[in-house]
């Protein structure tokens, strides 16, 4: 992968839109994975790499929700030991499977995931009922566990899957959003130590990568407070259309 000025400032831009979607919502990732491929990182490594990204931007975001006083210990601790143990899983699994096959994944779940946010599955309906939060408590466990997963095995989207959870158990999206950038930064630095053992993290484009999703991962806690994330949902749709098309076809 060649380390270039304009290799740097690409993955550092990338990171700060990134961070600013993984905490609004989700679905940074599906612009900074695919970049990496693109740059020429070895599709294993680049999962890898864009981990490194993930957890600075949780570092700040979960920082900057506790200042508003929006993190409870509890919730997360409830969260993060069945969202942990399938992060080991999931990131297990993503070691296991050929670069030409991750991609082929990848790209289709930019797809997928990216029409799902389209119907905005989230937002409340008019007439839903079901029953209160905590008569789900095990849907709740196990839907925390398939996020995990999910997350190990490629984190990109992940934040929307913990988003749908996190609603079930009864929290509105600002809280939401506090939850889930706790629970990713309990197992993300589990899912990069495992990476890392397995020599596919390339540091350098990670940290430089990293400096810009910290920088985003502030930013998006602003805007969620203050709900001010819609007007990033055409870019970021093309962009990642894009992206998941090139990444298909590059196969």
């Amino acid at each position: 992968m060649p380390h270039d000025g304009l290799v740097h400032v690409a993955l550092f831009a990338s990171g700060i839109v990134a961070g600013v979607l993984n905490v609004l919502a989700g679905g940074g990732s599906f612009l900074t994975l695919p970049l990496l491929i693109l740059m020429g990182l070895p599709a294993t490594t680049a999962n890898g790499t864009n981990r490194v990204g993930i957890l600075f931007q949780n570092v700040g975001a979960v920082w900057s929700f506790r200042r508003h006083g929006l993190v409870e210990t509890r919730s997360i601790i409830t969260a993060a030991i069945p969202a942990t143990v399938g992060a080991i899983l999931g990131t297990l699994a993503a070691l296991w499977i050929d670069d030409e096959a991750f991609k082929r994944i990848l790209a289709f779940l930019m797809i997928a995931v990216t029409l799902w946010t389209l119907w905005d599955p989230l937002r409340p309906r008019s007439g839903a009922s079901g029953p209160r939060p905590e008569s789900r408590a095990g849907l709740v466990a196990a839907g925390f566990f398939l996020a995990g997963i999910y997350g190990g095995f490629v984190q990109a989207g992940v934040g929307f899957m913990l988003l749908a959870v996190t609603t079930l158990a009864g929290h509105d999206l600002v809280r939401g959003n506090a939850l889930k950038v706790s629970c990713v930064l309990v197992f993300t630095p589990i899912s990069l130590a495992i990476f890392h053992w397995n020599g596919q993290v390339a540091w350098l484009p990670g940290l430089v990568l990293g400096s810009g999703t910290i920088l985003g991962g502030l930013l998006g806690v602003k805007l969620a407070v203050l709900k001010g994330h819609r007007w990033l949902k055409v870019f970021v749709t093309i962009t990642v259309v894009v992206l998941a098309l090139k990444l298909w076809f590059s196969s």
